[in-house]
């Protein structure tokens, strides 16, 4: 290449500054000038073929890193996105983004020297999803941080930080993209036509400050935009959303890529232009850069031919490519990953911190004194249902192949490989979605058999039921009675819901341990005495079935609180294609739930006292919160101290007190710990109907405890939060 190359570029100031975006667009302006219109044409597509003549290697942009690298062979599976949103925890979503960068560039390092530059062996990652998870119906929820805009975006920044590590050298060691900008969360069935009529008030105040805090707080270097269209105008090539908030707003400096074939939609199926050509003057006169898709290098031609678009656009996109390879030092020979070698990927460590993770995520929802259960005190536990050994309910979707797999069957098993006095029992019971269809009756019965007979020898029953993703996930990857991944209703499928029911006939006590990636309603089940504990475990990842053990018996206590909001039935929600915000989501909503956001109960009893909140004069609307929270329980145990906040006055405000904090706390029984926030102006705006975010009211509720401050909370939990008012 000409002097222009990454070869020659000057290190930045600093051992640990990265290069900066104004940089890499210079040094990527130098290499696209010498480029031709054909093959900048050519660089568009999401399968970049090689420039020989200029030494630029052909590259795939296309991977996949949800809950660890995805879809290339051997990598460390982490739990599901949803799970680890559970753990409301920051700093172990930027190990989980490291873990990954390293392990991706293992891999990139290892097939590149192999010349394999398929998809999925690159370095720029479609992850995180920051969909708001409005609606427990959507399949892909699980991919989701959940339901909250504040928690959502907290979650991404530390991901999309821990990916790229800048400040960790001069170059990102992976690149994060944001996805699906924008207004997206089902219906998986019509995803490619659907048009989401979203208010101003609702797109400002709940889809899009994930996205907002992405670009501002994440520096992420790519997003990508959805399928369906918003207001009328495909989100692939929605002015509104690209000129006026990404790049206009809030100044987003990386690259756009369109979902998979999201282009072609536009006008074969939205019918919002007449053709290939149109499609493509329109997404990259708006901003869009790559096209992951099929449309032929032909139709950007003819756009420019019938003066759609100019070569100047074109270069323009191109540059935006180029820079952010260059940020990755792709086209540089003092990369400071290139060493990293095979042995960095799917480490022991990296399993250790996946099975810590997964103890961390899970939700316990009941618990009548049963656990932690005392294995010393069992001579047979039963272990029985469809997910008790089924190894998709670990992997959730968008997985690698962990090379260690460990159910929950496996991980009770291990537990007690080495005490054969204590009998495991297994019994798969049903089938997890059609056992009558897929089977026959005699077969069906015959397994309901097998599991009572099961519990009728066990001194306690461990009932491992829920959804796998071939019942919910993406449109062409699972398949229920939809047929394409979402549900349409929050109970157990039939032939589950019958064998609970069976299981409690016996009179055991029973633990239930719910894999999903969404919410589930037991349709009053729960309230059944012998139903002793429930907890939801949702996709745990590759030693799920050993975190589990971990958890059932003591060694750790369940810390993970709710993301989303359990509801009772569908009943209680708008149609899943209503996108409005009213009666959804734990902010808006106004019968009870059936456990609530923010809820989880621990092994101990974590309480939050002396809870004050002090007012900064020399900061505008800006508040400290100081608190303290002490072990009352016998267990040390995590949680998480979360503070609420509610505008009493304008009314304009959310109609619920939302999260605005949260802080993740370790705590032996008895210690107390000081805690400290500081709440800015932000957490003290309001939405107005147009749009606009402005100073909200001048008198506010703060509350601070474990839970959200709700009557349903402080049933399950026996422990209200603080309440402070703050006056301006």
């Amino acid at each position: 290449m000409s002097d222009t190359s990454a070869n020659q570029q000057p290190r930045a100031d600093g051992p640990h500054a990265t290069m900066t975006h104004a940089e890499a667009h210079r040094i990527a302006a130098g290499i696209v000038s010498q480029m031709t219109l054909d093959e900048k044409i050519g660089q568009l597509n999401y399968t970049a073929p090689a420039i020989e003549r200029l030494g630029i290697p052909e590259y795939n942009y296309w991977n996949e890193a949800l809950h660890g690298v995805a879809r290339a062979g051997v990598a460390t599976v982490f739990p599901q996105a949803i799970a680890m949103a559970a753990m409301f925890d920051r700093d172990a979503m930027e190990r989980v983004g490291q873990v990954i960068a390293t392990e991706g560039r293992a891999k990139y390092n290892a097939f590149a020297a192999h010349n394999d530059r398929d998809i999925y062996k690159g370095l720029t990652f479609w992850s995180p999803n920051v969909n708001i998870f409005r609606d427990p119906r959507w399949g892909r929820g699980q991919e989701t941080y959940g339901e909250d805009p504040y928690l959502t975006g907290q979650l991404a920044v530390s991901f999309i930080h821990g990916v790229q590590g800048e400040g960790r050298g001069r170059y990102l060691e992976a690149a994060a993209c944001a996805k699906h900008f924008a207004v997206h969360s089902g219906p998986e069935a019509s995803r490619h036509e659907f048009d989401a009529k979203v208010s101003r008030k609702d797109l400002v105040e709940t889809y899009l400050p994930a996205f907002r805090a992405c670009a501002e707080q994440g520096d992420v270097e790519a997003f990508m935009t959805a399928y369906n269209s918003v207001n009328g105008q495909p989100a692939a090539v929605n002015q509104e959303l690209m000129q006026h908030f990404l790049y206009g707003q809030w100044h987003f400096q990386g690259h756009v890529v369109s979902d998979f074939m999201a282009l072609e939609d536009v006008h074969e199926n939205h019918k919002y232009t007449k053709d290939a050509a149109e499609t493509m003057a329109l997404a990259i006169r708006n901003g869009v850069d790559l096209c992951a898709g099929r449309i032929p290098d032909d139709a950007t031609r003819h756009a420019i031919e019938r003066g759609l678009l100019t070569e100047g656009d074109v270069t323009r996109a191109v540059e935006a490519l180029f820079a952010s390879r260059v940020r990755l030092g792709l086209f540089a020979d003092d990369c400071e990953y290139d060493h990293i070698g095979p042995d960095a990927n799917d480490t022991a460590e990296h399993r250790a911190l996946s099975r810590a993770l997964a103890r961390k995520s899970f939700v316990l929802l009941k618990n009548n004194g049963i656990l932690p259960l005392d294995e010393h005190q069992l001579s047979s536990i039963a272990v029985v249902g469809p997910n008790a050994d089924n190894v998709k309910a670990i992997l959730g979707n968008y997985f690698g192949t962990p090379s260690h797999k460990s159910t929950i069957l496996d991980g009770i098993e291990r537990r007690f490989q080495e005490r054969p006095e204590v009998r495991v029992i297994y019994a798969l019971g049903c089938g997890l979605f059609k056992d009558h269809a897929e089977s026959g009756l005699a077969r069906a019965n015959e397994r309901e058999t097998e599991a009572i007979v099961a519990a009728e020898q066990a001194d306690v029953v461990i009932a491992v039921l829920g959804l796998d993703p071939t019942i919910e996930g993406e449109q062409g990857d699972a398949g229920n009675s939809l047929g394409a991944g979402d549900k349409d209703t929050l109970s157990l499928p039939t032939p589950q819901k019958r064998l609970l029911e069976k299981l409690l006939d016996t009179g055991k006590p029973v633990v239930l341990l719910l894999a999903a990636g969404s919410a589930l309603s037991l349709d009053g089940l729960e309230e059944r005495d012998n139903l002793a504990a429930i907890m939801q475990v949702w996709y745990g990842g590759g030693c799920m079935g050993q975190a589990v053990a971990d958890v059932l018996f003591g060694d750790e206590s369940p810390s993970g609180k709710l993301p989303v909001t359990f509801y009772h039935s569908v009943d209680e929600l708008p149609p899943f294609t209503d996108y409005a915000m009213k009666d959804r989501t734990y902010r808006y909503m106004t019968a009870p739930a059936l456990y609530p956001f923010g809820y989880g109960l621990t092994y101990g009893d974590v309480r939050v006292h002396d809870a004050h909140a002090i007012i900064d004069h020399d900061r505008p609307r800006t508040v400290h919160i100081t608190l303290t929270a002490t072990n009352q329980g016998e267990r040390a145990t995590d949680d998480v101290v979360q503070v609420y906040v509610h505008d009493d006055t304008s009314p304009l405000a959310v109609p619920n007190p939302q999260l605005r904090e949260f802080r993740r706390v370790h705590l032996e029984p008895s210690q107390s710990a000081e805690l400290e926030f500081t709440l800015g102006p932000d957490c003290f705006t309001v939405v107005t109907q147009e749009g606009d975010i402005v100073d909200g009211g001048d008198r506010f509720t703060v509350w601070a405890g474990t839970s959200q401050p709700d009557a349903r909370s402080a049933q399950l939990l026996g422990t209200t939060p603080t309440a402070m008012t703050v006056e301006f």
